[in-house]
């Protein structure tokens, strides 16, 4: 049972309660492949119904109060000065009827070159029964786990800005739970992220454009245990690169183009599990290197977003986009598309998942965000970047 508490956040639960899910891992993937593992997998599911609808893609997409987890780098480009959001997305509803995650998240533009932003992620896993070896009750409990995260957005030039983000990481997937003598107890992280913005207005064919370049490197954070402290296991820090192209069609008709890839900055699985051995900062560098089946596993590890925006005088939104991962590593392909609405201060999203695969985890999966932007009146300050 020890080993119980070194397995990820996902695989605890499942194995532990909803063993119909011990082959696929609580993000949708097929775990029975070489998946990389970490705890707290809650932190790299999309939160959003925006970027939901647009196939995961939210790197370079223009700013909104959801950039807090896309890029906060894109906070400081955003055109009004207070606004929040709040998102919620029912969770492996095909499976499973009382898992959900919740986004919440506001920002503050003080200047015209700074912004800040706060933020918290909850996701409640629903009620669970725990059992002994012989079927008997060991009682009942809510596992949950939440991050809250504080962010400072900086414009360095008219087209270039820096976003940082510090998060705390709370999992408590037991509660008092223990077995075999080993004492459960909840994990604990902080961590933090850094990105890069750069956004660049276009005039071709006589249209209107606009392209933008991303780059974050999120969660960069200590290792998270369950049980003790020789049982650690890594957080899901990830590196994000994306870009986006916009083009007004006319004055009423504007389309965006937007690409994103992600890769897990963590060790490779290894055949001989020693890949929860090394450090975080061996973890990071060493993570596109040490793949045992060399530079082919590698490239498989990182997973391609697609996504397309349509807006309608900036007040109708159809979205759709593709997510691909290797089949190797999780194989997870799904089709999203997504509707918007947005009329002076206030704005909604929807976003639905469909997957390749018939019976996958993540079939009908929904999401919805309201958003609410308001402009404060403040004299017009002259900006150091101009």
């Amino acid at each position: 049972m020890k080993r119980l508490f070194k397995l990820t956040a996902a695989l605890a639960v499942f194995i532990l309660i909803h063993s119909s899910l011990q082959a696929q891992g609580l993000v949708g993937q097929d775990s029975t492949r070489r998946v990389i593992t970490t705890a707290v997998p809650f932190l790299t599911i999309t939160p959003d119904a925006r970027a939901g609808g647009m196939g995961d893609v939210g790197v370079a997409t223009s700013p909104d109060a959801n950039s807090v987890y896309w890029n906060p780098a894109k906070l400081v480009f955003i055109e009004n000065n207070i606004g929040f959001a709040l998102s919620y997305t029912p969770w492996l509803g095909k499976i499973i009827n009382d898992m959900s995650i919740t986004y919440l998240s506001g920002y503050y533009k003080f200047t015209k070159e700074q912004a800040v932003a706060v933020s918290m992620r909850y996701f409640d896993l629903g009620e669970i029964f725990f059992t002994n070896e012989a079927g008997g009750s060991e009682g009942q409990f809510n596992p949950r786990e939440f991050s809250f995260d504080a962010t400072y957005s900086r414009m360095l030039t008219q087209n270039l800005s820096i976003g940082v983000v510090g998060r705390y990481i709370h999992s408590n997937l037991t509660g008092s739970f223990s077995s075999g003598g080993v004492e459960a107890r909840p994990g604990n992280s902080i961590a933090a992220d850094i990105a890069m913005f750069y956004d660049k207005d276009l005039l071709l064919s006589g249209n209107n454009s606009n392209l933008a370049l991303g780059a974050v490197i999120s969660n960069i954070g200590s290792k998270l245990t369950y049980s003790d402290e020789n049982n650690k296991d890594f957080i899901p820090t990830n590196l994000r690169l994306g870009s986006a192209f916009t083009t007004s069609l006319d004055p009423y008709n504007k389309l965006t183009f937007g690409l994103d890839l992600n890769k897990l900055l963590v060790p490779s699985p290894r055949y001989d599990g020693s890949e929860s051995e090394k450090s975080l900062l061996s973890g990071i560098f060493g993570s596109f290197s040490d793949a045992e089946e060399g530079f082919s596993e590698e490239m498989k590890e990182f997973t391609v977003s697609a996504g397309a925006e349509y807006w309608y005088n900036n007040m109708f939104a159809a979205r759709a986009g593709y997510f691909l991962e290797a089949e190797d590593k999780g194989n997870r392909k799904y089709l999203t598309v997504g509707l918007g609405f947005r009329y002076q201060v206030f704005g909604i999203d929807f976003a639905y998942l469909v997957p390749k695969e018939q019976e996958h985890p993540l079939a009908e999966t929904l999401r919805f965000t309201i958003l609410f932007n308001f402009n404060k009146s403040v004299q017009e300050e002259e900006s150091v970047v101009d």
